[in-house]
C-alpha cells in the first residue's frame, strides 16, 4: 500500500501502520477481512438498541462492534464503541445516546473508505 492510500485511510480513522502489526503484514488478509465488515450488523443493531432504549441489547452491540473496530485497527471507531459500552455499563444510557452521531460518522467514515478497498 502507498503512502497516499495509508494517509487516506488514517483520515477516516483507520491505523493502517498498527492493522500491519496486527496482521503480522499481511495487506491481503487485512483487506479481506476489513472489507468483511461493511456486512457487519453490530452498529445497525447498536442503533436500533439505542432508538428502542434498550441498554442491555446496545450493550452488546457496542461490545462487539468494539471488538470488531479494534480488531480491525478502526481507531476511531474503536474508541466511540468503547465509550458507549462504558456508559451502558455504568447506566448512562442518555450518555451513550448522545455518543451515537459521532459513531454514526465515524462508522460512515469507514464504511466510505473500505469502498475504496473492495
Amino acid at each position: 500500500m502507498t503512502n497516499d492510500q495509508m494517509a487516506y485511510l488514517q483520515r477516516y480513522g483507520i491505523d493502517y501502520a498498527e492493522a500491519m502489526d496486527r496482521f503480522g503484514g499481511n495487506e491481503d488478509l487485512f483487506v479481506r477481512l476489513a472489507t468483511k465488515y461493511l456486512n457487519d450488523p453490530h452498529f445497525r443493531a447498536l442503533e436500533a438498541a439505542m432508538a428502542e432504549g434498550d441498554a442491555a441489547a446496545g450493550e452488546r452491540e457496542a461490545h462487539s462492534l468494539k471488538g470488531v473496530a479494534g480488531n480491525l485497527s478502526f481507531t476511531q471507531l474503536y474508541d466511540l464503541a468503547t465509550r458507549i459500552t462504558d456508559a451502558l455499563r455504568s447506566d448512562d444510557l442518555a450518555g451513550a445516546q448522545a455518543l451515537m452521531p459521532e459513531l454514526k460518522q465515524s462508522h460512515e467514515a469507514v464504511v466510505e473508505a473500505l469502498g475504496g478497498l473492495a
